[in-house]
Order: C-alpha cells, then sequence, then structure tokens
C-alpha cells in the first residue's frame, strides 16, 4: 500500500457525499461495504428477482451492482438508496435513479430512471411506495420539471401498483433483453401521486 492509498476497511467518502433521507419507516442512505451481504441476498433471491432478470444473481453480479451505485452518485451526483428500517436496522431494499445507457425503444437516453427492490421481508407492507415517493421528492428537487422512466414487467403486479401510487403512467410497450416491458413515465414537476400525463 502507498501512502496515497486508502485502506479497505469499508466506507468511503463517496458514501459521505450521498444525501440521507428519513421517511417515517426508512432511513435511505448510501450504501456501505457492511452492506454486501445483504445485497447479495437480497439479489440472490428467486423471488426478488422473478421480475427483474429473471434469475437469482450471483455474489460476483451484486457486487457489481454494489459498486455501479456507489460510482453514480460519484460520477453523476444521484444514484440509488440503501434502505434501511429505522425501527429495527435492518436492509430492506434500494430504490433511487439510475442512467443505465440501455439499449432499448424507445429510447431513454437523458431520462432519468427510477427502480426499487425490497427484500422479500419488506413486502405488502407499503414501504416500497413510501421509498418512491421520498426518491420522486428529492429528484424534483434536484433535477428540476423533468420527464422520468421506469421498466416493469407486464406480470409485475406489485411494482405497477407502486408506479401508479407514485404518479407514473404507463407510455409504451416494448422489449429489453429479450423480455417484454412497460415504460412508465411521470413528470417530476407534478405533486406527488398526481397524473403526469
Amino acid at each position: 500500500m502507498t501512502a496515497d492509498s486508502q485502506p479497505m476497511d469499508g466506507d468511503c467518502d463517496v458514501a459521505a457525499q450521498i444525501p440521507v433521507i428519513e421517511t417515517e419507516r426508512l432511513i435511505m442512505r448510501g450504501y456501505r461495504l457492511g452492506d454486501f451481504p445483504s445485497c447479495v441476498a437480497m439479489w440472490g433471491d428467486p423471488l426478488v428477482t422473478r421480475y427483474i432478470g429473471g434469475k437469482p444473481a450471483s455474489e460476483a453480479d451484486a457486487w457489481r451492482k454494489l459498486v455501479f451505485y456507489t460510482g453514480h452518485w460519484a460520477l453523476l451526483g444521484f444514484g440509488f438508496w440503501a434502505l434501511e428500517e429505522k425501527a429495527t436496522g435492518s436492509f430492506v431494499g434500494e430504490a433511487g435513479f439510475g442512467d443505465f445507457k440501455r439499449d432499448i425503444q424507445p429510447s431513454l437516453q437523458g431520462i432519468p430512471e427510477i427502480g426499487w427492490v425490497l427484500t422479500p421481508s419488506a413486502h405488502g407492507r407499503g414501504l416500497a411506495t413510501e421509498a418512491v415517493r421520498a426518491t420522486v421528492d428529492w429528484g424534483a428537487r434536484h433535477f428540476g420539471p423533468v420527464r422520468t422512466a421506469c421498466l416493469i414487467a407486464p406480470g409485475n403486479t406489485a411494482s405497477i401498483r407502486v408506479a401508479e401510487k407514485c404518479g407514473y403512467r404507463a407510455a409504451e410497450r416494448t422489449t429489453y433483453a429479450g423480455e417484454p416491458v412497460t415504460i412508465f413515465r411521470r413528470s417530476l414537476a407534478v405533486g406527488r401521486g398526481e397524473e403526469s400525463g
């Protein structure tokens, strides 16, 4: 290790620069190295990945996601938060905005893409809606009045309900990575949960 090197002891300066958002039941914060086992468990669960890629992610895939999230904040000033349940301190998922450089038509180039995923223990409790609303509110302050989007598999009725509760509306049906998806769109200038047109 050189004098300029940082030890591999966990949290880096990037995590300290990521805004922390508190909702009624969640703390939304930057990912930490200590979150990696929880990230691996979540993305390795077939229930979680049923509509996101269709198969459980490997440990290496989960690592790439965690590094991607951290790098996103460092390079673009936005990204995904780890979701921590206030009552228990448990990792319960992630939510945020990304620029995924997807090869998809219609193109999402330059459009912030919102996403969320929760651990199975957090399903059905309204935590996804709580996290997405907080993400949308942050995005409205950060991006200004822009349109945002999300991709949802047609069978993922739980995520479709969350998107619609948070003001996203089905706009186009297309395919991504050979699978059917619906692009939902929303203007961040519109108030929470309102029709976005």
